[in-house]
């Protein structure tokens, strides 16, 4: 798993962070090679374990990919056909970029792919990020992880 302007997230680039800092809210492209043969679907998310929730905050969650595509261009607007982006800890569907609270620690962001051995698990636009985990594990066959700490996110948030 790889993200061809992740590993210039030291800062972010500003059009990847929350709109309410910089008018950004731009997704980050995402690619993988190696899938494991029996991978009908997959599944990728983007989760933050050190928000102050609780439960963490999911970013961004993508279900339903087909087995043949290789990427997820920046912007997700040209998402593979038949993907579908679920509902994340911003209420809707969609990607929403880094914005830790004011005077928070850096986060972390973990982008994690699951190759399914299911064709479509049963999900909508409105199911939970935490239902589509849920499921993921279910019919996990393998699973990569890509986490990126950008400490510079929370400098930025910080001075704004």
């Amino acid at each position: 798993l790889h993200g061809s302007n992740l590993s210039s997230w030291q800062p972010p680039p500003k059009r990847t962070i929350w709109v309410g800092l910089y008018d950004g809210n731009v997704s980050p492209q995402i690619h993988w090679v190696g899938l494991h043969d029996g991978t009908k679907s997959m599944v990728l998310t983007c989760y933050d374990p050190d928000a102050p929730t609780g439960s963490g905050f999911w970013h961004w969650v993508l279900a339903n990919i087909p087995s043949d595509a290789a990427s997820i261009a920046e912007g997700s607007r040209n998402l593979p056909p038949g993907t579908l982006e679920t509902r994340t800890g911003f209420g809707a569907p969609g990607y929403g970029g880094p914005y830790p609270p004011k005077g928070d620690h850096p986060h972390r962001y973990i982008f994690t792919l699951f190759c399914l051995s299911v064709g479509v698990p049963p999900v909508e636009a409105d199911t939970s990020a935490a239902v589509v985990g849920f499921l993921a594990n279910m019919d996990v066959t393998e699973k990569t992880t890509l986490m990126i700490f950008p400490k510079e996110v929370a400098a930025l948030r910080l001075l704004s």
